[in-house]
C-alpha cells in the first residue's frame, strides 16, 4: 500500500468508497448515515486542488481509502476518512492518519483533530485505542471545533452522541508516539 495525494480523476472513486464504507452504519441502526450522500465532486475537488485529499492505493494503484483535511484553529482537522470495506481492518485508515500526522508534525502543527460518533466501535473507541486521539472536554473546544459541531448538528448528526478528539503531535516531532498501540469515519483502517 502507498499513500499519495488524490488526482482529480479519482474523485468519483472517493465518492464510491464513501458510499460503500457508509453501509456498515445500516447494521447498527444508523440508516440516515448509511444513506447520506458523500461530498459533491465540486467539494472534493476543492480539497484535491488544495493538496488536502490523500489516498491509499493498492499495488495496482487503485484507490482503497481516502482522507481529507481542513486547517482549523492552527491544527489539522480530519474532515473525513473512509476505507472501502474490501480493504477494511488492515490498518489502511490508521496508515492514512499516521501519514497526515507525520507531515503535520514535520510542519510544526500542534495536533490533529476530528469529530466522530461516541458509540460506534470503529469511531471514537477506535481512534482512542489505536490512533492516539483523546476526547476533548467542552472547555478544550476551540472556536473552529464548535463551529464544526454546529454544522454537524444542522446536518442531523447530533441525533447520535458525538465528540471532538485530538491527537497531540509534539511527541511525534521527536519520533515517538505516546499512548498509541503499534496507530466522520466510515470504517476502521
Amino acid at each position: 500500500m502507498r499513500i499519495r495525494t488524490s488526482t482529480i480523476e479519482e474523485l468519483p472513486v472517493l465518492q464510491d468508497i464513501e458510499r460503500a464504507a457508509g453501509l456498515c452504519f445500516r447494521d447498527i441502526g444508523m440508516e440516515e448515515i448509511a444513506d447520506d450522500e458523500p461530498l459533491s465532486l465540486e467539494e472534493l475537488s476543492r480539497y484535491q486542488r488544495a493538496g488536502r485529499a490523500w489516498v491509499a492505493v493498492d499495488d495496482a494503484d487503485r484507490v482503497v481509502a481516502y482522507l481529507i483535511t481542513d486547517p482549523v484553529d492552527g491544527n489539522i482537522h480530519i474532515e473525513q476518512v473512509s476505507v472501502h470495506p474490501d480493504s477494511a481492518r488492515r490498518g489502511v485508515g490508521r496508515a492514512l492518519i499516521d501519514h497526515i500526522a507525520a507531515r503535520a508534525a514535520a510542519d510544526g502543527v500542534p495536533a490533529l483533530t476530528l469529530t466522530t460518533f461516541v458509540d460506534v466501535a470503529w469511531n471514537a473507541p477506535y481512534y482512542a485505542a489505536r490512533c492516539g486521539f483523546r476526547t476533548l472536554t467542552e472547555a478544550e473546544l476551540t472556536p473552529g471545533l464548535r463551529e464544526i459541531q454546529r454544522s454537524e448538528a444542522a446536518h442531523g448528526l447530533s441525533r447520535w452522541p458525538r465528540v471532538c478528539m485530538r491527537r497531540d503531535l509534539s511527541l511525534e516531532r521527536g519520533g515517538g508516539r505516546a499512548g498509541v498501540s503499534a496507530g466522520r469515519s466510515s470504517e476502521p483502517g
